[in-house]
């Protein structure tokens, strides 16, 4: 699991309009907000995803873009966006390559079976590509707003 300090895996994967996003070209000019979320349109990955979009002028204030990932394809994202008029990129990482790199895909208890999914994650990159903070396990009410204020401090 990645800790505060750590270089950010770097990634390139597709958003809900499949242009391809790399942290890298975020390097040296904005902070990034990753957080990973297990599926598009579920009860606690909503709360999420809308307090982020919520928030987006607040986080950009913070020289901060947010993104947010799953294993859902472009046209999952490209309607989740949609329904509730989400104002930010969602990647899809449909090989799950970019979730094995975070340290998101574990174990998970679901009906009292041991499953591998994603665990709900955020990360906050600054703009040297480092972990400036981490958290695994999220609960998703309020969460937009700690992150914020986490977010500031790197100002």
């Amino acid at each position: 699991m990645l800790k505060i300090g750590d270089q950010a895996p770097d990634f390139s994967s597709p958003n809900q309009d499949n242009q391809i996003i790399n942290l890298a070209g975020y390097q040296g000019k904005r902070n990034v907000v990753l957080y990973f979320y297990p599926k598009d349109d579920t009860p606690g990955c909503t709360i999420e995803a809308n307090e982020f979009s919520a928030l987006i002028e607040q986080f950009s204030a913070a020289d901060a873009t947010i993104i947010g990932v799953s294993k859902d394809d472009c046209g999952s994202h490209q309607a989740f966006i949609k329904k509730y008029n989400l104002r930010l990129d969602l990647l899809a990482d449909t090989s799950g390559e970019l979730c094995e790199a975070y340290g998101v895909w574990q174990d998970k208890q679901k009906h009292g079976e041991t499953v591998k999914g994603i665990v709900r994650s955020t990360f906050v990159i600054d703009k040297q590509g480092q972990i400036a903070y981490a958290e695994y396990k999220v609960n998703p009410e309020g969460h937009a707003q700690k992150v914020l204020e986490k977010t500031r401090k790197l100002n």
